[in-house]
């Protein structure tokens, strides 16, 4: 495993103007940890992100339908799952690639992912049963770009390859993981993640999301990868009375905080912002939620 010196700060690759923002204020965030007097100045001076463009608000409603009808699109590869008006406000949408648990294939997760879409997320699917190494769920975002740059495509000019996410349950959690070392990635939520991965290879901000009862995915295993995520922003959700096949088809409790988190990092969605950072976070006290919820040092000095 690499060594990690002291992060850099630069979790979204400094890709595009709105990247480049959030880059900037990230390593703002942790130079503001240095002295109280340095972070009473720093925090004065950097703005909050905005929304993104376009993107309409749900209040706290993660686990509620978005404002967007969703639209599903079943390909060779991959199933597409969109919002029907896309770009009906001047708006682009951002990118969750998907992968599968072990067996299945994406029908099995179709109100989670219908769900995402509701909210404005274009889901590029893998249609793989296999999905750990993320080969096909990689290719997702080629496909997309392509789709992003065809005169004829209804997705033509509204995408936003700026904002990608990587997300899957199961093995396809662990295949979430193991996408995000495709540099087009900018954060993952990892939902009950099998083993087959190497979280010190990503350098992206990361979910994890466990079930108190699951016994495929014992909490303790997700709990490790959370442990050894401490070189980028890193949260540990374990969802009470939850067990590991409560997630498919509509993605359970576990709908809520994934919606919510890939809100905040693709859409810079400020109430969901407050779920997950600063002093006060929603979803740190909110022991009726959650069996147990950490966050590390790095995701601790996001105010």
């Amino acid at each position: 495993m690499p060594v990690h010196n002291a992060p850099s700060g630069d979790y979204r690759k400094g890709r595009g103007s709105r990247m480049r923002t959030r880059t900037s204020m990230v390593r703002a965030w942790l130079a503001a940890a240095v002295t109280a007097a340095v972070t009473a100045v720093t925090l004065t001076a950097v703005a909050a992100p905005a929304q993104a463009e376009g993107i309409p608000s749900v209040g706290r409603n993660w686990a509620a339908p978005g404002p967007y009808a969703p639209e599903v699109s079943i390909g060779a590869v991959h199933t597409l799952y969109y919002p029907q008006n896309m770009g009906a406000h001047g708006e682009k949408h951002p990118v969750v690639i998907w992968g599968n648990g072990t067996g299945v294939l994406p029908g099995a997760y179709t109100l989670l992912l219908r769900h995402y879409a509701s909210h404005g997320f274009i889901v590029v699917a893998a249609n793989t049963p296999a999905s750990n190494f993320a080969i096909t769920m990689r290719s997702g975002i080629d496909l997309i770009e392509g789709l992003d740059a065809d005169p004829a495509s209804v997705f033509h000019g509204k995408v936003d390859l700026d904002r990608i996410g990587s997300a899957g349950h199961s093995q396809g959690g662990s295949g979430a993981i193991n996408a995000a070392v495709d540099p087009r990635v900018d954060t993952v939520v990892a939902i009950q993640p099998g083993p087959l991965n190497d979280v010190d290879l990503i350098d992206e901000p990361v979910l994890f999301l466990a079930g108190q009862f699951d016994a495929i995915v014992w909490p303790v295993l997700v709990k490790g990868m959370y442990n050894d995520a401490d070189h980028v922003p890193a949260e540990y959700a374990e969802l009470r009375g939850a067990t590991h096949f409560g997630t498919g088809i509509s993605g359970g409790d576990m709908r809520g905080p994934s919606t919510a988190w890939l809100r905040y990092w693709l859409m810079d969605d400020q109430n969901a912002r407050a779920e997950f950072f600063g002093q006060n976070c929603g979803f740190c006290s909110d022991s009726g939620q959650f069996s147990d919820f950490r966050r590390n040092g790095l995701a601790k000095q996001i105010p």
